[in-house]
């Protein structure tokens, strides 16, 4: 009984941070300015289901999507064996579901047991690539500090996960001379064999309290860590962008009514007025959107985007690993701060020139490989684009030879510092040469 009374308490302290930590995640995302994504419900599904549930973009590359399918079918598998666990400890009984599910339980939890070899399998892999292979995509400096540590204590606490739910079964195994039929805890019991009636409860309690506690632990730490892309990257699987136009561009409104005023000054009596403190581009996260907002926060940090990326491949400052982190970062040091100091709190600080440099920007060529590369279809570019704009349309922030070019696009129609005239001129003489 007394078990039974610590475990609902702890369940529901878990479950208030959570929820709390939850809202929080909410609101931040709210901040960003609306954006239909609602659209091809249909199509939005399928993409997620596609993206999200089946992993369609990990697959370009065979050893890590094998690897991270088998810790991926493991978590969601063994979530049958985490409801019975918990049912477990509400109602003070154990293994709730065998006597309804007979021999279809044995064979459940056999499954879950070969799954979370795999997984350990999977797991000193990934602990491997990272601190022995120190592979270059998870060597680099936006990761040094914090984010390296946080995959790794992920990893660690999946190896912890595992031990728990072996520690249980064997022992549980042992204790009723294998009548449960396990797989792989039945080749384990020869490990406990000697042991008295009274070890085994404490082993079989020891990793049941180890495996229910270390997935509290996973839930406190989930929202702060990297590995909240495993709940949100369904719903930004679904919100992603369906323009089969890869890379697009989308023009801002007010800088397109403006361009048709000049060509058609005659329907400047139709235009709309422009909103009070209009904003051209993004200087803070209030200016973006919430899918941007969204992206940053279902963000796996595996820095695909960043290897592919031909600007931080030649040398330049720009990751767009970072630059997702960056936005996260400061949305929540605007929740905290917030907090803190009440919701009217303003630090002082911007996304842009305090977490994203205008060097990184610049060195964007908007090829969109960062897309491309992402498995949930994460827009870094969509950040960058609109940071930018604010750099140039709101600062005059831009080098030299960019000014050139826009002089001659709004003197010449063209890039060049050429008349239209010469350059049809030009034209002809290479016609006739």
């Amino acid at each position: 009984m007394l078990q039974q009374i610590i475990f609902i308490a702890v369940l529901a302290v878990v479950g208030y941070i959570v929820w709390k930590k939850a809202r929080q995640i909410y609101q931040s995302i709210s901040m960003g300015k609306p954006e239909n994504r609602t659209d091809q419900p249909e199509q939005r599904l399928k993409n997620m289901l596609l993206l999200a549930f089946g992993q369609k973009k990990m697959f370009r590359n065979l050893t890590p999507a094998f690897l991270h399918l088998c810790v991926y079918v493991a978590f969601v598998i063994t979530q049958i064996e985490l409801i019975e666990i918990i049912t477990d400890g509400v109602f003070g009984v154990h293994r709730f579901f065998r006597p309804f599910l007979g021999g279809f339980y044995t064979f459940i939890i056999s499954f879950i047991e070969v799954l979370s070899v795999l997984a350990l399998v999977a797991t000193l892999a990934f602990l491997s690539r990272r601190n022995l292979l120190r592979l270059p995509r998870f060597t680099m400096k936006e990761l040094a500090g914090w984010p390296m540590k946080d995959a790794n204590l992920i990893l660690i606490g999946e190896i912890v996960l595992i031990t728990g739910i072996f520690s249980m079964n064997t022992a549980d195994m042992q204790l009723h001379q294998g009548e449960y039929g396990f797989l792989v805890s039945g080749m384990l019991m020869p490990l406990l064999s000697g042991f008295s009636e009274t070890s085994l409860h404490v082993i079989e309690r020891f990793g049941w309290w180890l495996h229910i506690l270390t997935v509290f632990g996973f839930l406190l730490y989930l929202p702060y860590s990297k590995h909240l892309h495993i709940v949100l990257a369904f719903p930004n699987a679904y919100f992603a962008d369906l323009s089969n136009t890869k890379g697009k561009m989308t023009n801002m409104p007010r800088i397109t009514q403006e361009i048709n005023l000049m060509l058609n000054p005659s329907a400047a009596t139709d235009a709309p007025p422009p909103a009070e403190n209009e904003r051209f581009g993004a200087k803070d996260i209030q200016d973006l959107s919430w899918k941007s907002l969204l992206d940053a926060y279902a963000c796996t940090e595996c820095g695909r985007c960043t290897a592919a990326c031909p600007a931080n491949i030649t040398g330049k400052m720009l990751s767009p690993r970072k630059i997702m982190m960056a936005t996260r970062d400061r949305m929540e040091d605007i929740a905290k701060a917030k907090e803190q100091n009440g919701p009217d709190f303003d630090d002082g600080k911007t996304l842009l020139h305090d977490y994203i440099t205008p060097e990184e920007l610049r060195a964007c060529t908007t090829c969109n490989a960062c897309v491309e590369e992402c498995p949930v279809s994460i827009s870094p570019l969509n950040i960058i684009l609109e940071l930018r704009r604010c750099l140039i349309l709101e600062e005059s922030n831009s080098p030299d030879e960019w000014n050139k070019m826009f002089n001659g696009v709004e003197s010449n129609g063209a890039v060049w510092q050429l008349p239209a005239e010469q350059r049809l001129t030009w034209i002809q003489e290479l016609e006739q040469k």
